[in-house]
């Protein structure tokens, strides 16, 4: 365990160059004195590493120092190629380049390690996609990956969700998030962390500006902040439904971005009792897509909501039918003799 965190060491500080002695403690799950010590074993085996104390200081390697020591184990050699969310380089314009560096990468390994690498990328698929997704939209990532890689400030025409026009910003980006298929830009707007679907960008322009990010924060720190902000609902409002056994795993699927809990499953009655949390009692007219599979026993609020959703939806299908057999046709016989909607002779 004590030379791969030393390599890890190594090689941590070969690509960041400074690095304070927290942050390798916290990155190896380690002591700050662990570390201390551990760079101590690395200047005595003859890697000219130092440490500088002080606000600004950190660990660093003695300038120009590289080494080409990979390190790498069989396992860390599969991992790396378990290719996970494989559009997402094709999105970036980075497919080839992806390939090309995974051939570099199995010529560089250990010759024992190269066939489970291989294999490794034969037998695992990760898809990101969701199940019967439909096509997504057309996105054109280029300018927000300029951007991105850049380090420069996008002029941006967004279209909001609910909105026909698009609004102009001006946004500082800290990265691209693709999360279930879909990508988004993290960027602040106004010094405020911001999230924007990438299909909605209407069109994206560099600016000249660099960009100008809240000193210390990076795209993991910002995109944690803005997904805590969606997935955390308010208090919201807790309902209590019955599910017919045989649709409680669909059913538990198609609310799985709801906070959920099965009150009440043997496995062997015909229903089982869930309590959901939605956030407004308007979201609660998703249960209508169930039918009679799924029934609210609380609150009362809840049952009067769909009771008056299902009746303005079957008022609408009625004024429909009235508009297809008019009274003027009557459903009567036409001039051929034969009843309306029958089939012809």
């Amino acid at each position: 365990m004590k030379s791969d965190r030393l390599l890890s060491i190594l090689l941590l500080l070969q690509t960041r160059g400074r690095v304070p002695a927290r942050e390798l403690a916290a990155r190896l799950e380690v002591s700050v004195r662990t570390v201390y010590r551990d760079v101590e074993s690395l200047s005595a085996a003859g890697v000219p590493v130092y440490a500088e104390r002080g606000r600004h200081g950190g660990i660093e390697l003695l300038a120009g120092f590289r080494t080409d020591v990979t390190g790498l184990t069989a396992d860390e050699s599969r991992a790396l190629f378990v290719l996970a969310a494989q559009g997402a380089h094709a999105a970036l314009g980075l497919d080839a380049a992806f390939g090309s560096a995974l051939r570099k990468v199995m010529a560089a390994l250990p010759a024992p390690h190269r066939p489970a690498a291989e294999t490794a990328s034969r037998r695992i698929l990760v898809d990101a996609t969701r199940w019967r997704g439909g096509p997504q939209p057309a996105v054109d990532l280029e300018v927000l990956r300029d951007a991105v890689f850049a380090d420069r400030r996008l002029r941006l025409r967004y279209r909001h969700s609910g909105e026909r026009q698009a609004r102009t910003y001006t946004v500082d980006p800290y990265g691209l998030v693709a999360k279930a298929g879909v990508w988004y830009l993290v960027a602040d707007r106004r010094a405020e962390p911001r999230l924007f679907r990438a299909d909605r960008v209407r069109s994206a322009r560099l600016l000249d500006e660099p960009v100008r990010r809240r000193p210390g924060v990076e795209l993991a720190d910002a995109w944690e902040g803005l997904r805590r902000q969606v997935e955390q609902r308010p208090s919201g409002l807790d309902v209590t439904v019955r599910v017919r056994r045989e649709r409680l795993d669909m059913f538990l699927r198609l609310t799985a971005f709801l906070p959920a809990q099965v009150l009440d499953d043997d496995g062997e009655s015909e229903w089982a009792t869930v309590r959901l949390t939605y956030g407004i009692l308007p979201e609660t007219r998703q249960l209508l897509v169930f039918g009679d599979q799924v029934e609210v026993l609380s609150p009362p609020q809840v049952r009067e909501e769909l009771a008056r959703a299902a009746t303005s939806v079957t008022e609408l299908y009625r004024r429909a039918a009235r508009r297809v057999v008019s009274p003027a046709s009557g459903g009567g016989p036409d001039r051929s003799g034969a009843s309306a909607g029958s089939p012809p002779a």
